[in-house]
């Protein structure tokens, strides 16, 4: 009596990015499709700037369940992709591309992730909170959109560079029912004591540079403050430590990262992954 085969063909998902060696999310998402049974595979995929279509075309011709962006790439998939979902059409940017049928859906999970960490990892529900953002770039673009649309009052982006920073204050303004102002960043910047979060969506304290800290006034740190940080390696940041020691709460990047690529996952397989999992294959690779 003769069986059926099983299907030798995995299916395939991946990132595209450049810089992309030292990505660990498919170190994450190969553990959630272990523990789920499931027959697919993430690639790391090194894709210049000048080569996205072609690649993108690439992921078409080979049938491809979907795709991460990472830098450089997130802004200008846009003109690749068949359709944008109204929330990444809001941020501007894309970090994860689904297939549906023929066609190749772009989706922004970074915020959602932010978000569901902010929740369920620091039990805080950000309705009616006045937030500050240190940075405005492509990460603070989509946790800032998706925290304003779950009901922030107030957004504070904090920014070196005033074009960018005005920039995202004119998005939250005329896109999402929030306030937002700009602060330039000249100097320590001191947190308002109004303020029911901060968060570093920065690289500054990314490894190696572990031991250099936002410059923040510490003095500004309150007990009860959420101090956020979005960098996972490593977790448990400088600035994160700095603001403990002055017994603020405080959010590491780790949590944003595992349920962003969750919600990608879900999107990708339809099935809901092992958060678990993946929270300890990542706290692996960053000890």
């Amino acid at each position: 009596m003769s069986t059926r085969p099983k299907v030798a063909r995995a299916e395939l998902v991946g990132a595209f990015g450049d810089p992309i060696d030292e990505n660990p999310t498919g170190i994450m998402q190969e553990a959630a499709f272990a523990a789920a049974g499931l027959n697919w595979r993430y690639l790391l995929l090194k894709v210049a700037a000048d080569d996205l279509g072609a690649a993108i075309e690439g992921i078409r011709a080979m049938s491809f369940r979907g795709i991460n962006l990472t830098i450089p790439h997130k802004v200008a998939v846009l003109q690749h992709l068949d359709a944008i979902v109204p929330d990444a059409a809001t941020i501007g940017a894309v970090n994860t591309v689904r297939r549906e049928g023929n066609r190749l859906i772009g989706e922004n999970t970074d915020g959602k992730g932010f978000l569901r960490s902010v929740r369920e990892d620091a039990g805080v529900d950000p309705r009616g909170k006045r937030v500050v953002f240190l940075g405005a770039g492509g990460a603070a673009r989509a946790m800032t959109v998706e925290l304003a649309l779950a009901g922030a009052a107030h957004v504070t982006v904090v920014n070196r560079t005033p074009g960018r920073g005005e920039e995202l204050v004119r998005l939250l303004r005329s896109k999402t029912p929030v306030q937002a102002e700009f602060v330039p960043w000249q100097g320590e910047y001191a947190i308002p004591p109004d303020a029911d979060m901060v968060v570093n969506a920065t690289s500054i304290g990314l490894y190696p540079a572990v031991d250099v800290l936002p410059p923040v006034a510490l003095g500004s740190i309150r007990p009860g403050l959420l101090v956020c940080d979005v960098i996972p390696n490593p977790p448990r940041t400088a600035f994160l430590k700095a603001a403990a020691a002055r017994d603020a709460r405080t959010l590491d990047g780790l949590g944003m990262l595992v349920y962003q690529g969750a919600i990608g996952f879900k999107l990708w397989t339809g099935v809901e992954p092992d958060i678990a999992v993946m929270r300890r294959a990542l706290e692996e690779v960053f000890g």
